[in-house]
Parts: C-alpha cells; structure tokens; sequence
C-alpha cells in the first residue's frame, strides 16, 4: 500500500510501510549504510507527517517482514492482545502520541495496554516524538521484576556491575567485584562476559560468584554471559545458574545468526524456571539486544535498524525477563555515527522496551573510534536516570578491558543516585546497610567489608 504525502507543490511517495516507517527515523548512519534513510530533512518530515496519519490497526494487517517466512512476525501477530487493543483500536499513530503524552496515559493504564501495543506501532509513534516526549512517557512505565532483589520500582536504581577480565583471572575479577560492592553496585546483578564460552571455564565462574553469595547472604543475581547452549549444558549438570542470558535480535535471520531461535529460547527459560533459585520471584531471563544487530548480520529485510531493535523487544517480553539490556552504542560507528545519534537511540530503546513493558536497562557505551566521548555518556545516563530507568552498568573505570568499549562507572552510579534521590533495589540496599557499606542517606562507609570480601573470592 503507498503512501503518498504532499507538501507544497511536490508529493512524496512512499512505497509501503517498511519504507515510511524508514524514511520517517531520526538520522543514523546504519539507515544510510542501508540505503533506508530518507534523502533530505524535508523528505523526513514528510514521511513523518504520513506517518502520523497512519491507522494502528495497519499495522496488523501490512507487516514489514512476511508472516510466512519469519518467525519472530508470526509471534508478533499471533500474540497481540486484542482485548488491550480495544481501548486504542481507533487511534491513528498521531492520536497515540497525543495519548501518551496526556495525563489519561497514567501508570495503571499504560501497564494495561502493553501487550495490546506491537513493537511496529511503538517504534512508528517513537519516531514522532522528540527526546523529552521519550523521556516523559518512558517515566509513566513501571516495570517491575524480582528474582533475589526487585527492581524497577520507582524511585530506584539499579546497576549491573561487570567485572570482565581478558583471560578471565578470578583475583581480576574479584578486584573489580570489590571495588563495584563498595560503590554500592551490584544490585541488577553481577553479570561476567566470559573471554572463553567453554563450559568448563563458566562453570568456575558460576562457582565463584556463588559462593561469594552464599557467604554474605547476598541479596543479588549472578550471571556468566555464555551463549545459552552452554548454559543448557551448566543446567543439566546442576551448576549454580541464577539468571540465563542470551543476544536477541528483531528477525528470525537475526536470531539465527546468534545461534538460536524461539523454540531454543523457550527450552532455556523452561529450565530456568525449574531451577527455582530465585527468592522473592522467578523472572529468570537477561536479554541483550541493540540497534544495528540485524543490519550487520545481512538479517533486517530492509527494515530500518530502530524498527527492527523494537522487535526484539516482543521476542523479550514472551519470557518475563528479569532485565533487558540495550547494548546500545556497542556496535559502532557503522550504525550509531556519534554521540547525538547514541543519545537519540538510548532514549528511543528506553521508551520502546517500557511502553512494550519490558524491564529496561541501557550499558551506555560507546567504542573508541565513534565521534563520542564521555559527556555525550553523561549527557544520556541524566536523561535516562530522568526517563526512570530500571538500571545500567557499572565496569571500573567505565572502561572494559575485555571488551574494549567505554561505559558507564560504578562512581556514575553513585551520581546519579545523588543527583535524582535515587536507592538501590530494597533488599539490596538493606544488606548494604548491614555490611557497613552505606549508610541511611546512601553515603559509603568504610570499614573491614573489602579485607572480608577479598579474603572471600580468594578463597
């Protein structure tokens, strides 16, 4: 179906929806690789204004990928929520902006339409909204999940502290981990990327880092970041897996170039949940994703790369995960040129995983040879903290050895929690209290918790 649009004397022609839906995105450099972005501002501003004009209800019936040849828009469409959607049903992709932004679109309501939104609507109303439109909305969403500690409860934040090393050392490791515990970081999880994926060596990971656990009566979730055929494997063998990680990506091509599928993350999560290790909940999935993934892997169908990344969210949000996480300047310059077009994206995956009622967190990142710095990262970790974000990372530094990208520091934790009034996850924060680590007001202590941690992870 086209989709003409008129401006003066001249009419743009859009082709179809996939290509609107293209033509209307904020600048990228990953659109331009592809040869989807629109050619001018004005040809921009056109698609958009069609866009705007656009009926919810085509998009369940004009989908960019083929129903019968990809699996993730089968799941799109086969589980939409119709009885959500009724509320909604007579918007057109304008009216649903106007909606959200007004003080009818309150917490309760948006929690209710959730499920009755796609991901393709909720990427086409992102691209009619300017940052602090993201920003308002995306405050409106709670989203809370529990394994060991809840998050996303407003009024907190969470971090997820990383402590890669490149050979996978454990005193590495534990240093960092120390480090992270006495800012107060580690409340998401404590999350290691592995330098190997054999099973063996994630195996000792998971080994040590519950143990630390156990000996503290720490209220947090572990996770060694391997892919999640090896941690079937660490399952069956009753290794200690808490949460149970994979990438995802926004097309079935996508996902397979990952290594997985719907069936497989199915079989994962069923497994997680038998384990039955969590304590006040059971969302036991972390997800991964961000924009670009389905380009580079020759798998988006020609579909813009923040209509794909919202598409990965509908794959997430069928396992109740525990955390998502946009990944989101990763990649590289190829997709995300610098540090306006990285905060644009945070803040578009930020509102599209909360409107989809997704637990959202963002490693706000960057790699050494984007046009970025890290005051663009401060600029977008205030926005997001504003946003209410569930959590982001924390590497020592900001800077990962293994991985070789800059992020977000445990000291930025502690700066945004001061800035906004923001606590740690509850029952995190109580056994921060206990260890002498903090006080009442979110302040550090000091004390013998590092000596009694050191000699812990060494052990």
């Amino acid at each position: 179906m086209p989709y003409p649009f008129t401006i003066g004397s001249f009419t743009y022609r859009f082709v179809d929806l996939k290509e609107l839906l293209a033509k209307a995105s904020p600048l990228r450099s990953g659109d331009g690789l592809a040869g989807l972005a629109a050619t001018s501002y004005e040809e921009r501003v056109a698609a958009q204004l069609a866009l705007a004009n656009v009926p919810l209800t085509t998009f369940l019936t004009e989908v960019v990928i083929p129903y019968e040849t990809d699996e993730v828009t089968r799941l799109i469409i086969d589980t939409h929520d119709k009885q959500a959607f009724a509320p909604i049903s007579h918007f057109t992709v304008g009216d649903l902006r106007d909606w959200l932004l007004s003080n009818e679109a309150d917490t309760p309501v948006l929690r209710q339409v959730a499920s009755g939104l796609t991901p393709e609507m909720v990427a086409a109303v992102s691209k009619l909204m300017r940052n602090q439109d993201l920003i308002l909305v995306a405050k409106k969403c709670e989203v809370v999940t529990r394994f060991r500690n809840t998050q996303g409860i407003t009024g907190h934040l969470s971090v997820r502290l990383q402590p890669n090393h490149p050979t996978d050392d454990t005193k590495g490791i534990a240093a960092s981990i120390i480090d992270g515990l006495l800012y107060g970081s580690g409340d998401a999880m404590i999350g290691i990327n592995p330098a190997t994926d054999s099973p063996a060596a994630t195996a000792r990971l998971l080994y040590m880092l519950d143990g630390l656990r156990e000996r503290f009566d720490m209220p947090t979730q572990n996770c060694v970041l391997s892919h999640i055929t090896t941690t079937l494997q660490l399952v069956e063998q009753q290794v200690p897996v808490d949460l149970i990680f994979q990438s995802i990506a926004g097309t079935e091509k996508a996902n397979a170039s990952f290594g997985v599928s719907l069936s497989l993350l199915q079989e994962a999560y069923e497994a997680g949940l038998s384990l039955k290790r969590g304590t006040v909940g059971n969302n036991v999935m972390y997800f991964e994703t961000g924009q670009g993934s389905a380009l580079s892997s020759n798998g988006h169908h020609h579909v813009d790369q923040q209509t794909c990344e919202a598409r990965a969210y509908a794959v997430a949000r069928v396992y109740q995960p525990f955390l998502v996480n946009s990944v989101v300047g990763f990649i590289g310059p190829e997709y995300l040129f610098d540090g306006k077009q990285i905060i644009r994206a945070g803040l578009e995956d930020h509102f599209c995983g909360k409107v989809l009622g997704l637990p959202m967190g963002m490693d706000i990142c960057y790699t050494n040879h984007a046009q970025a710095d890290q005051d663009d990262m401060d600029t977008l970790l205030t926005l997001l903290g504003v946003a209410g974000i569930n959590f982001i990372m924390g590497i020592p530094g900001a800077d990962d050895i293994m991985l070789n990208y800059q992020s977000t520091s445990f000291h930025d934790a502690l700066y945004l929690r001061r800035v906004l009034g923001l606590r740690p996850a509850p029952e995190f924060e109580q056994w921060l209290l206990r260890q002498g680590i903090m006080d009442n007001l979110g302040n550090r202590l000091s004390g013998n918790t590092q000596k009694q941690l050191y000699a812990a992870l060494v052990d």
